[in-house]
């Protein structure tokens, strides 16, 4: 019984540090890309390609996803700015009823935005693999994230560890409960980003250079 106990009391100690550790994780990385991401168009740079982190279209109730509206929405700030030429969009198309990458290049099609300015990473399957194969597939060694400010924020840390100069325009974000899941998600996956950095994680799949303009 006093074997439990002190393996209960451990489990507890542990619950608590990795916790502590997970909300000064999540502030030390907002603080450490703050002066590097923006929602203000004036702070953005001209630079030649936008990379949108995909998600999904709609939700699983058929609902249209907010994060992917709002995304579309910047994308479609910084083109008509004249702040960038090319858009990288990228996304999970792991199967073939579920093409995050192709349902954003006819969303900004339809806003106007000419197909051949516009490229698809059907491979991004994580933040992890879209900044890295933004790098090594598609050369793009300086460009504008797109996505929401958390999201952004840690695309940047892996930004920097590859060796891309990037500045992230911030998609409007979506309402504390309409995001609540996500946000839990992030807070996980900002502990993750270390664990792969240590480890020199690899993208899923790399494959043939891409040209971009």
């Amino acid at each position: 019984m006093k074997e439990f106990k002190r393996i209960i009391r451990g489990l507890i100690y542990l619950g608590i540090l990795t916790a502590v550790f997970g909300v000064l994780n999540y502030h030390l990385i907002s603080y450490f890309t703050t002066e590097k991401n923006s929602y203000d168009l004036k702070d953005v740079p001209t630079k030649s390609t936008a990379l949108v982190l995909g998600t999904a279209q709609y939700l699983n109730n058929g609902r249209t996803n907010l994060y992917f509206k709002f995304r579309i929405d910047a994308v479609y700030d910084l083109w008509k700015a004249g702040k960038i030429k090319y858009i990288l969009v990228n996304g999970d198309n792991s199967r073939k009823d579920y093409d995050e990458p192709t349902a954003m290049k006819e969303a900004l099609i339809k806003k106007g935005i000419p197909a051949n300015r516009i490229y698809l990473d059907y491979a991004g399957f994580r933040t992890l693999d879209s900044m890295v194969r933004a790098k090594k597939v598609f050369g793009q060694r300086d460009l504008i994230i797109v996505t929401q400010q958390f999201h952004a924020e840690r695309a940047l840390i892996l930004a920097m560890f590859n060796h891309i100069q990037a500045f992230a325009y911030n998609a409007v974000d979506v309402d504390v409960y309409y995001g609540f899941k996500t946000s839990l998600r992030e807070y996980l996956a900002r502990i993750k980003i270390w664990i792969d950095l240590i480890f020199g994680v690899d993208p899923k799949f790399l494959g043939e250079p891409v040209s971009i303009p």
